[in-house]
């Protein structure tokens, strides 16, 4: 018996945790800091707001969003690996930030009320996930009126001869990479296969209304390697 993404994710996950943070930069030649930098500017959090980061892994977009919103706003962390929660935990720690608290739960069934949080953020987490629209729902309904949701993932390069490299890069190189830092290669393998079958920009701007956001603003980094999705949730909702 097969097990579902779900529980695959699950696996794939507990077993990286401690490589993950070296391996995403690896892999992604650091490049995932200035698209995080990038999209967080585009954001622009407000001091003093209630944040969400959905799929938080180790906490790095959890913690940048702690930075933004201050010493009088929250931020929440949420994940299902507790593997990754740990490293995680610890980030917060040694940084001794106050305003942040991580949370093990299911990103298709967010544990928060309606309306809670001005911001809901996922980071390279969407494409893990069992049903995108599922989880762009979830991270609608808890957003308050007038609030953003942002996606920050993996998308599919547009331009021709880019687009070949990249899915020769994910299919051959990023394995091997895993394999050779992080002793991981059927883990790192499942990573390309679910970048791979991520929808594109345009099929994602569709999700984001399908769930209810509207004004959304897209953003390709690194020749459409990456891509930026923000939407806000409309203010009559």
């Amino acid at each position: 018996m097969g097990y579902s993404k779900e529980e695959r994710v699950h696996n794939v996950f507990e077993k990286i945790s401690d490589k993950y943070d070296v391996m995403n930069s690896i892999i992604s030649f650091q490049r995932h800091k200035a698209w995080r930098k990038d999209t967080m500017k585009r954001m622009n959090v407000q001091p003093g707001s209630a944040a969400l980061d959905v799929c938080c892994g180790t906490a790095d977009w959890t913690v940048a969003l702690s930075h933004a919103v201050g010493s009088k706003g929250k931020v929440v962390g949420l994940d299902f690996s507790r593997n990754m929660l740990k490293i995680g935990e610890q980030k917060v720690a040694n940084l001794q930030l106050k305003n942040i608290e991580l949370v093990h739960g299911n990103a298709m069934e967010l544990p928060f009320a309606d309306n809670t949080f001005d911001y809901v953020t996922i980071g390279f987490g969407l494409r893990n996930v069992p049903d995108y629209l599922q989880v762009l729902c979830e991270m609608c309904r808890v957003v308050k009126p007038g609030g953003k949701v942002v996606c920050l993932e993996t998308s599919q390069p547009t331009m021709f001869g880019f687009r070949q490299i990249y899915y020769l890069y994910f299919q051959y190189i990023m394995p091997f990479l895993g394999k050779l830092f992080a002793k991981s290669y059927k883990e790192y393998s499942w990573l390309q296969e679910s970048a791979k079958d991520f929808p594109g920009r345009k099929e994602l701007v569709q999700m984001f209304e399908q769930a209810g956001l509207e004004n959304i603003k897209v953003k390709a980094y690194t020749g459409g390697v990456a891509a930026m999705h923000l939407g806000y949730k409309p203010i009559s909702k």
